[in-house]
């Protein structure tokens, strides 16, 4: 999901003074009138340690309901910078949408190359100086690459920033905010639309921000069989048409299933705070590419919390029969 806001001049200059002096210890932007602009350039009266920093210059920076981006001067060596994305859960819902929308954006327009990390946080705690240091015991739990798989990683990267790879669209849902999709998912969503297949499941690649179809021929049969079908690790969109018979008559109606699994992995930060967004956009596209209108919507955590009873529960309430009141007899009669 890319939102159409771009670097400001502002900015670019700001970042260019962050990156040409070792004195500055981090820069803060955020979007403003459709562009992401420079609030203010942190810059250490002394030499300190990278904690005392984050205490003393960034810490009266971050409020509890207001989003900020923060480029922070981290290492010694190149790539120097990391990106933070801050995105409370109490700050209004469009700037949260805009605000992780557009973090590539920033990143991608300022020179990747000059990021060593980039993560998202969503409370305050999270950029305290336990917070950092709780940060990179996560980061180093991962198991290492290989020399084979930090090529194949460069190949990759390579391939988004030339926008090569994985073919996909970009649907412009409104003025500013527009989706990308691969054509595949895209050919799926219309092939369950056209009665060709039952089951289209969607993930997040959380590099590139596209959604991408999850490969899967299974075409489960009954609500059991869906949920083997979905991820118990990571989260999933699913549409699925459930064909049933209730009262003796069969209907297929459209499902979705929104599932975020709790036992995630080190990299559940990145996903935490993607998926949610995302949701209302892949919707918004399956209607608009598909003609795809879910009869019913679920959100679980794990999908083994899916069960066929609670989906008919929900496609058919049972009507409550109300009796008549009934007048009581006159005494003596």
């Amino acid at each position: 999901m890319q939102s159409g806001i771009s670097v400001s001049q502002e900015l670019v200059s700001q970042f260019n003074d962050l990156l040409a002096s070792d004195t500055h210890f981090a820069l803060l932007a955020t979007i403003s009138s459709e562009q992401l602009r420079p609030l203010q350039l942190l810059t250490p009266s002394s030499r300190s340690s990278f904690a005392s920093n984050v205490e003393s210059l960034l810490q009266p920076h971050i409020k509890p309901n207001e989003a900020l981006y923060i480029i922070l001067r981290r290492y010694s060596s190149g790539p120097a910078l990391v990106a933070v994305t801050y995105v409370p859960d109490t700050a209004p819902v469009r700037q949260k949408m805009l605000f992780a929308s557009t973090r590539l954006t920033l990143v991608r327009e300022l020179g990747s190359e000059h990021f060593r990390d980039t993560w998202f946080a969503t409370t305050p705690d999270e950029l305290t100086p336990a917070g950092f240091e709780k940060h990179d015991a996560h980061s180093a739990l991962e198991a290492p690459l290989t020399e084979e798989e930090r090529s194949l990683g460069d190949v990759r990267r390579a391939e988004q920033e030339a926008g090569i790879g994985t073919a996909t669209r970009e649907i412009h849902l409104s003025k500013n905010m527009a989706t990308a999709i691969a054509d595949e998912a895209l050919d799926a969503l219309k092939a369950l639309g056209a009665g060709e297949r039952s089951l289209v499941m969607l993930k997040i690649n959380p590099q590139s921000e596209s959604v991408e179809l999850v490969p899967d021929a299974s075409a489960p049969g009954s609500i059991p069989d869906l949920v083997r079908a979905i991820s118990p690790t990571e989260p999933r969109f699913t549409f699925y048409r459930f064909t049933h018979t209730h009262n003796g008559i069969e209907t297929s109606p459209l499902l979705f299933f929104y599932t975020c699994p709790t036992s995630f992995s080190t990299k559940a930060i990145k996903f935490r705070m993607m998926y949610p967004l995302m949701k209302r956009s892949v919707l918004a596209v399956a209607e608009k590419e598909a003609g795809l209108q879910p009869e019913k919507k679920f959100e679980v955590e794990d999908a083994s919390e899916i069960t066929e009873q609670g989906v008919i529960d929900e496609l058919h309430p049972r009507v409550e029969v109300k009796t008549g009141f009934s007048r009581p007899k006159r005494p003596g009669r």
